[in-house]
């Protein structure tokens, strides 16, 4: 057989040779950029590993071939059987490339291919079929566990209902500031770092009106048993403090004091408010001509009112867990409130027995005045209990819910909050409860047309007396408002030491200064200081820090010295001033 026939249409080796080397010579001539090889059918598909394989073959057997740049049109050869058996591709061999050379050409681009078998050809693949190939410079996102899905959805909650809970309370808590101060600010009023200063009278004290109804509720609606009186201002207390140096003093008025003549024929001072808000939306309007009233009568300008409802007292109070208080004098109203305590013992009382004290004027020895002063204590106890107790947040926002439908206030929202920083600063336990009947008897009863009134001890309408009395015990000086009495003795055998000292006392404020002479010298110190009334803490602490000793008992005094003073002071004869 001759080796250059072609055998079943393939063409041989030589020949094929033969028309690469002669189209290599044609085209060698021909510029590189004018040529466009054409490529027949059987052109081998450019995938990485197949050309790579069929350039590998070409660079072992055709080293002799002549570069070129044009592709020939190579001779038709006869189409492959298919077969079904895969070719298993091999490695590639790394190949030194040179400028120019076939193998570079090959190589590049590389293509993904995907294999057709009915033509048994391997195709370019469409960009858009292949997938799950991650992007150069691009982490693959890992799919969200279920575990992280249910902690992200619980955590979502949490958020939401934390967002939600606040906005519900600024809007709860505004709503009750705006019911207590009538819309004078906001919640967020109370957590600014500054303190307004209250606003004060001439005399540098704030007076605040405090007064109780016991109505079905603060609007002055009747019914379910309530009694037609319900909004008259049964209680009727004057708060008047000092903010610099504490001092707290509390006075309590009789419902059926003679007054202006009112919206009635009666004419008493619990009229004035519901006279001048009987529709019960005027707050400000019945608050203004009671305040007023007062100014006639006790000659005091006040700044501030408090409204409470009587009624609230029974959650306030159990809200607390209850209420110390100690009385001044036996109480047995037995027929009306049920109210039964005695003097001097200490009670601890719920809200029901704390609400009928508030209410108990029978069966006291003073009658309406006997009621105020039990008020008074009744507000000290719970005063004592909210500093004392660590209220839980289910404790405060029923306290505010409880304040916010039975209180009403003409404070700002930043005035309270500096009112209750105040209570910090002062000695409640020496709050001053002034009496209009003890020690002066400054009021009594009398009947006018039938009518039974409390006026003053000088006559229906004649404040003279009472004015005078409430300036000097409204006072923020203890020498004034304790007016304690001093007997001053000299101990020494120089005469005029107790006169002389009792000179500069009046004119330090000291009023009712009284000398003598002690024959007992046997005492050490210049100054020797006793107290004999523990009511007059003022007046001690001023005269321990100007004569530099603390007072003694009275228990401690020499026989022969009277005892019927406040204090006595004994001058020592080493001490020649």
């Amino acid at each position: 057989m001759d080796k250059n026939k072609s055998i079943d249409g393939l063409s041989t080796r030589r020949s094929k040779t033969a028309a690469t080397s002669s189209a290599t010579r044609k085209t060698a001539s021909k510029p590189r950029t004018k040529t466009t090889p054409k490529t027949s059918k059987t052109t081998p598909p450019k995938t990485t590993k197949t050309v790579t394989r069929k350039a590998t073959v070409k660079a072992t057997t055709k080293t002799k071939t002549a570069k070129t740049t044009k592709t020939t049109k190579p001779t038709k050869t006869a189409k492959t059987p298919k077969t079904t058996t895969p070719i298993k591709a091999t490695p590639p061999t790394l190949i030194e490339e040179t400028p120019g050379s076939v193998t570079e050409d090959f190589l590049k681009p590389v293509q993904a291919f995907n294999f057709d078998e009915q033509s048994g050809e391997l195709k370019a693949a469409d960009p858009s079929e292949i997938t799950n190939q991650p992007k150069k410079g691009k982490k693959m996102k890992k799919p969200i566990s279920k575990k992280r899905k249910i902690i992200t959805s619980i955590l979502l909650v949490i958020v939401l209902l934390i967002l939600g809970g606040l906005i519900w309370l600024i809007i709860w808590g505004n709503d009750i500031l705006a019911r207590i101060t009538g819309g004078q600010g906001t919640i967020f009023d109370l957590f600014s770092e500054n303190y307004v200063e209250l606003k004060t009278d001439a005399n540098g004290r704030t007076n605040i009106l405090a007064f109780g109804t016991s109505g079905y509720n603060m609007e002055g609606d009747e019914g379910n048993g309530i009694h037609d009186g319900a909004q008259l201002t049964d209680s009727i207390m004057v708060i008047s403090l000092d903010q610099k140096n504490g001092d707290v003093a509390m006075l309590s008025l009789p419902r059926d004091l003679k007054a202006s003549p009112t919206c009635t024929a009666t004419g008493k001072i619990n009229e004035v408010y519901w006279c001048n808000n009987m529709e019960g939306n005027d707050e400000k309007a019945g608050a203004t001509a009671l305040m007023d009233e007062l100014n006639t009568i006790l000659d005091i300008d006040f700044q501030y009112y408090a409204h409470l409802n009587w009624g609230s007292l029974v959650s306030i109070v159990d809200t607390l867990g209850g209420i110390n208080v100690t009385l001044d004098e036996d109480i047995s109203d037995y027929g009306w409130t049920g109210a039964v305590f005695q003097a001097g013992e200490e009670y601890t009382i719920n809200g029901e027995q704390a609400l009928g004290l508030a209410r108990a004027r029978h069966g006291t020895e003073s009658g309406d005045f006997s009621r105020g002063a039990s008020q008074q204590k009744i507000l000290i106890g719970i005063k004592d209990k909210v500093l004392e107790k660590s209220l839980s947040v289910t404790d405060m926002l029923g306290l505010a819910n409880t304040l916010g439908d039975n209180l009403r206030t003409n404070f700002s929202v930043e005035e309270l909050k500096s009112f209750a920083h105040l209570t910090y600063d002062f000695d409640f336990s020496n709050i001053r409860q002034i009496s209009l009947l003890e020690p002066e008897q400054l009021m009594t009863t009398g009947n006018i047309n039938g009518i039974s009134y409390v006026i003053p001890s000088e006559g229906a309408g004649n404040y003279s007396n009472i004015q005078a009395y409430i300036a000097k015990m409204f006072s923020s000086d203890p020498r004034v408002y304790e007016d304690s009495s001093i007997l001053i003795l000299n101990a020494t055998d120089q005469a005029g030491l107790a006169s002389n000292e009792k000179n500069e006392l009046e004119k330090e404020g000291y009023n009712n200064i009284f000398i003598d002479d002690t024959l007992n010298n046997n005492y050490e110190g210049d100054y020797i200081l006793y107290i004999l009334n523990d009511k007059k803490p003022g007046t001690k602490k001023l005269l321990e820090e100007k004569y530099s000793t603390e007072a003694k008992s009275a228990n401690d005094l020499s026989s022969g010295i009277p005892t019927n003073y406040d204090f006595i002071l004994i001058i020592n004869k080493t001490n020649e001033k």
